[in-house]
């Protein structure tokens, strides 16, 4: 296949996903903003949601110093300058599914498109400033329709294989990204040097971390008790049972690198491997003894030096 072509299908994965998972991450902070607290401790989750995401020095340079829900919520869902908002992700999707028109089935490309002309109709109303919960749930339907619709109807091909590597590295990224941003949140690596107040309302954040990444219910069935901090980072890292996980994601990540390997793939196929095996056999009592928020900062730089791997070894950029 050319490499053109695998560029094209691993971005066009990766936008759909980032586009759920920069809703999801908006879903946890709207859902926990709705919650009594200080304004003051609000601030810090919007501000650290921004930072997370490595996007507060160009908010500031738009909206200036003052973070507000409305001005956040406005630079990561409509903002077409910043190319991680969910409308820069959804029509990114789109040009990289056109250009590759011949690769897709009539299937996939038409979810693609629907979904660009829905979202453009969409914001032209008033429905999101309405119901902004809604709107999340919209975004994450579509990409899940998308992915659906990518199993049950591609040839299981090289272009099948880019095109789920994209999903799943973008995926991992994301997922280590939200478990963050309740830690930027609290400001503290640590569980146990959590505010009183933060400890007041820790179930409802943890919960609306877990929803926001479909895991209540799958918490509430691995574990059986009330939820705790360790045992979120524990599902949310370690279980390869958990589709969201760090684990399963990296789990996906080797699968696929392993069906398109080539002569020049050895030494990515090793630091992959090398991640999964840490995941595989990783204790949650010692991640969290060294910092949570440390292990996530360097699992994030090792999945982004993963993807310019990948880059390199296999694709012809054409972004």
């Amino acid at each position: 296949m050319l490499s053109r072509t695998a560029d094209h299908l691993f971005w066009m994965s990766r936008y759909t996903e980032r586009a759920e998972n920069t809703a999801r991450m908006l879903d946890v902070n709207y859902q926990t903003s709705l919650l009594p607290q200080s304004a003051a401790v609000a601030q810090v989750g919007w501000e650290g949601l921004l930072s997370i995401s490595e996007l507060l020095p160009a908010y500031t340079a738009k909206y200036g110093q003052a973070i507000t829900p409305r001005n956040v919520m406005d630079f990561m869902v409509r903002d077409e300058s910043n190319p991680s908002s969910i409308v820069a992700c959804l029509r990114a999707a789109r040009e990289n599914a056109r250009a590759v028109r011949g690769a897709l089935t009539t299937e996939v490309w038409e979810t693609q498109n629907a979904t660009w002309l829905k979202l453009a109709s969409y914001l032209k109303t008033q429905d999101f400033e309405r119901d902004p919960g809604a709107f999340f749930e919209w975004v994450k339907h579509r990409s899940h329709l998308s992915r659906g619709v990518a199993i049950g109807t591609m040839l299981q091909d090289e272009a099948f294989h880019f095109y789920r590597m994209g999903t799943f590295l973008e995926r991992a990224d994301n997922t280590a990204r939200l478990l963050d941003v309740k830690f930027h949140a609290v400001q503290s690596d640590f569980f146990g040097a959590a505010s009183e107040l933060d400890q007041e309302y820790d179930f409802y954040h943890w919960s609306a971390i877990l929803r926001s990444v479909s895991g209540f219910e799958v918490y509430r069935k691995v574990y059986r008790d009330v939820i705790s901090p360790e045992r979120v980072a524990e599902l949310l890292i370690l279980r390869a049972d958990m589709p969201r996980s760090l684990a399963a994601s990296l789990n996906e990540v080797v699968n696929n690198l392993n069906v398109v390997a080539n002569d020049l793939s050895d030494e990515t196929l090793r630091r992959a491997g090398k991640l999964q095996a840490e995941l595989r056999f990783g204790r949650i009592d010692e991640i969290l003894s060294t910092g949570l928020h440390a292990y996530l900062t360097q699992f994030l730089d090792r999945v982004n030096e993963l993807g310019g791997r990948i880059s390199q070894d296999f694709l012809v950029p054409t972004h």
